[in-house]
């Protein structure tokens, strides 16, 4: 398989601001564990936002790992897929370090990068503050949210990359 990866697990948050890390984390430990070779791409997007448009190109499935805030009890793991997506809603970034991941998408969308699938495995924060390291209860979720991000992969992997279909 040459060229760009069908699936793209992008990482998003800042590790200098406590949880908001997560999707970072997330991103590192299921790269290092990929069997997936050429067919997943793992990509850090930290919070460069906007800058990321060109990573999104050429990709049937994205699964976007993130720190997610819809009101739930910290360190709740959020698993938004199809209609589910609908429960986030767009808001600009007030500050240089976030990240707007729906932003990115929607402007994607609008430039006709599309795909089949975006999908979120998030985790709810405790602390998005100046910081380094996850809250107690991130770190308690975070395998939870790990086995979730593993499943949403493997989904994507064998329905959008038919030689790893099995």
């Amino acid at each position: 398989m040459g060229g760009t990866a069908p699936v793209l697990v992008l990482g998003l948050g800042n590790l200098l601001l406590g949880d908001d890390g997560v999707g970072l984390r997330l991103t590192e430990k299921l790269a290092e564990e990929s069997n997936f070779g050429d067919a997943v791409e793992f990509i850090d997007g930290g919070t460069q936002g906007l800058a990321l448009l060109g990573c999104l190109a050429e990709r049937e499935a994205v699964l976007v790992l993130d720190a997610v805030g819809l009101g739930g009890e910290p360190g709740t793991v959020h698993v938004l897929r199809g209609p589910a997506m609908e429960q986030i809603r767009a808001r600009r970034a007030s500050t240089a370090h976030e990240g707007n991941a729906l932003e990115l998408f929607a402007t994607a969308r609008v430039l006709g990068l599309g795909w089949n699938e975006v999908a979120v495995v998030g985790v709810e924060p405790a602390n998005v503050r100046t910081g380094i390291g996850l809250s107690p209860c991130i770190e308690q979720s975070f395998e939870v949210a790990l086995a979730h991000a593993r499943e949403v992969l493997k989904e994507m992997v064998q329905t959008y990359v038919p030689s790893h279909s099995r």
